[in-house]
């Protein structure tokens, strides 16, 4: 016969810090709390999206992250970028494939609809000749170029009623609800060059979902190739954002051309726009 042994009543209950399997809530509220006693892992966590700063608040009642891995690693190079410039370079990447490398994902599905989809022109520009720069004079001297590069961008964007959607090293994304109006932004930021470098502008008008900090849709990849067909000093524009911005006074097109771009099915018209 088996004999089981009686349970000693001097046998302590365990205390949730010896618990060693804890509720999921418990686990939450502790990491939380280690995550908020480091405020350089937690302000890092933050702003990549690897945490939500709701699930920092309320740990045991929201979801750590509501950001998409994509998205999270899309913040990640956005920060690396920032703070070291010569970083795209040294991998063999410039600034619009940074800016425009998301759409092939499609993203767009995972938002739950969230997004307000809206005709828009998409305007990308760059600096030519920054990468040269960022390796001869450092990274220190082109974060100082670009906050100046900026400085005079900024105005001029939102002087056209436009928005500057994100910025990586030397490349912004824009929006503009007017293709004229993208179209003259366009031409007036090439003085904002800093020399010896010299500003190249895209733009490609049609349906785009627009979010707080991003746009999404084929638009912004067409917007992305017709840019890197341009030269330093150039602004070249897509038949559909001629089309849309109608007669422009002070303003000439050259020869349209049909352009086949990578990653688009059918040819595209793009034509150089510039000042008369």
């Amino acid at each position: 016969m088996t004999v089981r042994p009686r349970a000693s009543k001097d046998v302590a209950v365990p205390s949730e810090e010896d618990n060693p399997d804890p509720q999921p809530k418990a686990v939450a509220e502790r990491l939380a709390k280690l995550i908020d006693n480091s405020p350089r892992v937690r302000d890092v966590a933050l702003e990549v999206g690897v945490i939500d700063p709701q699930w920092l608040d309320q740990p045991s009642q929201h979801a750590p992250s509501v950001a998409p891995p994509l998205e999270v690693m899309r913040r990640l190079m956005e920060r690396t970028v920032e703070k070291y410039p010569s970083a795209l370079a040294s991998v063999g990447l410039n600034a619009l494939q940074l800016l425009a490398w998301d759409v092939f994902w499609d993203r767009g599905h995972k938002r739950g609809g969230r997004d307000t989809v809206s005709a828009a022109t998409v305007v990308f520009t760059d600096l030519e000749g920054f990468t040269k720069y960022t390796s001869t004079h450092g990274d220190d001297a082109a974060l100082a170029l670009l906050a100046e590069h900026h400085r005079m961008a900024s105005p001029i964007v939102r002087q056209w009623g436009g928005r500057i959607v994100k910025h990586i090293g030397d490349g912004l994304m824009l929006v503009f609800p007017s293709a004229s109006s993208a179209v003259r932004a366009a031409l007036q930021l090439l003085d904002c060059a800093p020399p010896p470098l010299r500003l190249r502008a895209g733009l490609h008008t049609g349906d785009v979902a627009v979010t707080s900090d991003d746009l999404i849709g084929n638009v912004v990849n067409v917007a992305a190739r017709v840019t890197a067909l341009a030269k330093g000093g150039q602004v070249l524009a897509s038949g559909d954002t001629l089309a849309a911005a109608g007669e422009l006074s002070g303003v000439r097109v050259l020869r349209a051309r049909r352009r086949a771009l990578k990653g688009v099915a059918e040819r595209t018209t793009v034509a150089r726009v510039q000042r008369e």
